[in-house]
């Protein structure tokens, strides 16, 4: 009988040894142990390793595949993240969880994991009366990085939005793949059929950056 099996059912330390057929000290070495988290007999306690901050990643990069990404692929995305590992594991990784999608037990909820370069995100604030007038504060950020870049705007028509978020992209160097924001009228202008009819002002941005612009409560 295992030894903390024993102990369970007869609560004593020298009745379980009694049972396991070992010494009384054994059973209480290893009722210690379980009880400060420790790896029970005939166990070996696993390492963490250097790729485990990662794998939610690379569980969601393979879900989002459909089980198809390359294991240099991903290896790509998550040393773009920070990993420092070998490519040698990062194959393992992915192969794990390609078995795992392959039998069909996909992820568990995870936090969600933002990735260099894919996702911006604006939206609006309350600016200081400047002159008599109210302003707005115009505020887009990186999702990976949390940069950010704040500008302030007299109002929130679709020139004045686009306009800041031509600053705001120059400003971050570069265009991300996807921006976020909330169900504006500069985005969303009605919804037929509960299907968000596009803004035309944001499908010309959009073309024009080569981005996708989304809602934050519907995507289109």
């Amino acid at each position: 009988m295992n030894i903390l099996e024993a102990y369970d059912l007869t609560g004593s330390l020298r009745d379980a040894a009694e049972l396991a057929g070992c010494s009384h000290h054994t059973v209480a070495r290893y009722v210690a142990g379980r009880e400060q988290g420790r790896a029970g007999p005939g166990t070996v306690a696993r390492r963490a390793g250097v790729i485990d901050e990662f794998l939610p990643k690379l569980e969601e990069l393979v879900e989002r595949s459909k089980g198809k990404i390359r294991a240099d692929v991903a290896h790509e995305r998550i040393a773009a993240m920070g990993y420092a590992g070998s490519g040698r594991t990062t194959r393992r990784a992915v192969a794990g969880l390609k078995r795992a999608y392959a039998a069909g037990r996909r992820r568990v909820h995870r936090p969600w994991v933002a990735e260099p370069g894919m996702w911006a995100q604006y939206d609006f604030g309350d600016g200081p009366v400047v002159g008599g007038a109210a302003t707005i504060l115009f505020c887009l950020w990186l999702a990976w990085s949390r940069f950010r870049v704040v500008l302030p705007l007299l109002d929130k028509s679709g020139p004045s939005v686009w306009a800041a978020a031509d600053v705001a992209l120059r400003r971050l160097g570069g265009v991300p793949t996807y921006l976020l924001t909330g169900n504006e009228k500069t985005v969303t202008v009605e919804h037929v059929a509960g299907i968000p009819v596009r803004n035309p002002g944001a499908v010309q941005f959009g073309r024009h950056y080569g981005l996708t612009v989304q809602c934050r409560c519907l995507s289109y």
